[in-house]
Formats: C-alpha cells, structure tokens, sequence
C-alpha cells in the first residue's frame, strides 16, 4: 500500500497533471503540486493533425500525447508505474476492486461524453479525460476528478461505460498507479526531475521534425488558418475554427491556461533552482497565454457570425504566427539555461 489515508481530493486546472499530482501527493510526496506535475511532465505542445477528425473538425492538441504527463513525472522522479489496459471489461473492474482493496488509488482514463457530473454543455466524445478511482462502497465507486469541486459517486455501470467509451483514443479500462514503497524523494530528484522535464519540452516545442508540432506547428496552423475561409467556406471555416477553440478553452485548461501552467511550473522551479532566467521566461508564457485568449475570441466572433471577411481570417492567423514566435524564443531561452 502507498496511499496515505484517508484520500484527499485536490482540485486542479487540468485532469492529467491535476491527477498527477494528487496521486503522489496522496502517496506522501508533499512537495509536489500541479505546475510541477505538468512541468516535469513536459506537458506543454501543439499538434495539427489536419487528417485525424475529431467531432467534426482537425484534431489539434495543446498539450502531451494523453498518459505522458503521469508517465514522465514518475520517470524522472524515479518512481515505479503500474499501468493496465483491458480487453475483457470484467477483468477490468475485477482488477480496479482488487486495487481498492488493498487501498490503491488508481487514475483512469475515461470519456467525458457519459460522465454524469459533467454539465452537458461540456459533454462531447473526448476520450481523454482522467480522474482518480479511490474506493467503492457496495456498487458504486466513489471518484476524485481534478477539475470538479467535489468528489463524485459512479455506479458499476457508468464507470464501466465512460472506462469503455468508444471512438479515437478508445481508453479501454486503462488504470494507473504509482509504486513508492517507501521511496522518499528529496529536493535534489525534484531539481534533477526539473530539468529533465525542461529540456524535454524545449525538444519536443523546438526540435521535432516536420510542420505540424511545436512552434512549427503553430505557424503552419496559422497559415493555414489563412486560407481557410476560400478553401472551405465560410461554415465550414468557422467549424472548424470552433474546433480549435474548443480545444483551447473547453478540453482542461486547453492552450491559454496550459502557458499560464507552464509559467508557474518555471516559478516554481526558481524555488529549487535560484536561476534568475527562470522567472523571466516564466513571464513570457504567460504573455503567450494571454494572446492564446485573444485568438480564442477572434475565432468565436467568426464562428458565431459576429466577423467573417478574409481580414478577419488574416487576424486570427496572425495571431498564431505571433504566438509561435513568442513561444519559440521563450523555449530557446530555456534550452540556453546553465544549470548550477
């Protein structure tokens, strides 16, 4: 057992790197929060995935391919991961209660759309979603999801339908936990752990070949954004662009609230590491966060109809252009850092 009882729910900004950090908090770690989770995890990212339609529209992501964020947390911390996927949906609830009662908490990741505390404005077919299994009592499951207030209660049928949920990124039971076992970590696996996560995430924002990832992603979005409204359509466009916001504003914290993450990750880690550079880049992520918003409402006045003219698809286009710039000196500013 590692869990330290009784469980205590954490509200976060974001479901990953909130369950993350509850996870490990609860195993002992107190150090740890939810800007650190996502930092060490190297969370931060875009991808335009022009030919992968989600709902409608091109899949693009603001962040880390789903499981990454808990995955290299626990990778550079060095601490153990349990992690299951399922093809029988009984062995899948049989191996969560034998977790529970050996009083294991578990994450899991799980669609949205079937979610019953979920307010049905934001109940889509997003399959990405992750919350932390705690313990049952008679048939119902009691469930800490990050992004809620408070705890909720999920009978064996709705647990099994949202652990199940069909269409991309079908989770397919997964669970997962870490295995401390009387591990201890100490400020110096944190500082170390801070470093691995950053030069992860100026790789994977920097480094990673072709146009659709990182700043070059960014961009290449923009562009294309660009051309949209004479390629498409003006309906089609603005589904599209709805697409993106969505993205942005509704899945977690989405791409704004993801620089403004990363920035208290960079101030947080000036505590383990008194490197003066860290605090000024941290203010160029949130200066990124902010134009994030700003694109967000441009693209929703061309999608609900209030803009609509080739300036008004240039302007959000530019935006992005502007933005990949911003983050693409931020990241070379960090892959500069000399680590005491």
């Amino acid at each position: 057992m590692y869990m330290h009882s009784p469980f205590k729910h954490i509200q976060a900004a974001h479901c990953e790197s909130g369950v993350t950090n509850s996870l490990l908090r609860n195993a002992g770690i107190d150090k740890m929060t939810e800007p650190l989770a996502f930092g060490i995890g190297a969370g931060l990212f875009f991808v335009y995935v022009p030919f992968l339609k989600i709902n409608g529209g091109p899949a693009i992501a603001f962040r880390s391919f789903p499981g990454i964020i808990f995955k290299q947390t626990c990778q550079s911390l060095g601490i153990p991961v349990t992690r299951k996927k399922f093809s029988s949906k009984e062995a899948a609830r049989l191996f969560l209660d034998q977790c529970l009662s050996e009083d294991l908490a578990v994450g899991c990741q799980v669609g949205v759309y079937y979610l019953p505390y979920f307010p049905r404005e934001y109940r889509f077919h997003f399959n990405a979603h992750n919350l932390i299994v705690y313990k049952k009592e008679k048939d119902h499951y009691l469930v800490s999801d990050p992004i809620m207030e408070t705890v909720a209660s999920l009978s064996e049928y709705e647990l099994e339908r949202v652990r199940f949920a069909k269409g991309a990124l079908a989770p397919r039971g997964q669970l997962y936990y870490p295995s401390l076992q009387g591990q201890t970590i100490d400020d110096e696996k944190i500082k170390q752990a801070i470093r691995s996560g950053i030069r992860k995430n100026v790789f994977n924002m920097l480094h990673i070949p072709g146009p659709i990832a990182g700043v070059k992603g960014i961009a290449f979005t923009g562009r294309k954004i660009k051309k949209w409204r004479d390629r498409l359509g003006l309906t089609k466009a603005g589904l599209y662009l709805a697409q993106l916001v969505r993205m942005q504003e509704e899945i977690g914290t989405g791409g704004g609230g993801f620089r403004y993450i990363y920035a208290a990750f960079l101030q947080e880690a000036y505590d383990f590491h008194r490197i003066e550079e860290l605090l000024a880049i941290s203010g160029q992520f949130t200066r990124a966060g902010d134009c994030w918003r700003d694109a967000a409402i441009q693209a929703a006045g061309i999608y609900k109809g209030r803009l609509g003219s080739q300036h008004d698809f240039d302007a959000m286009g530019d935006y992005l252009l502007e933005i990949s710039e911003m983050e693409k000196k931020a990241f070379t500013a960090l892959s500069k850092i000399k680590w005491h």
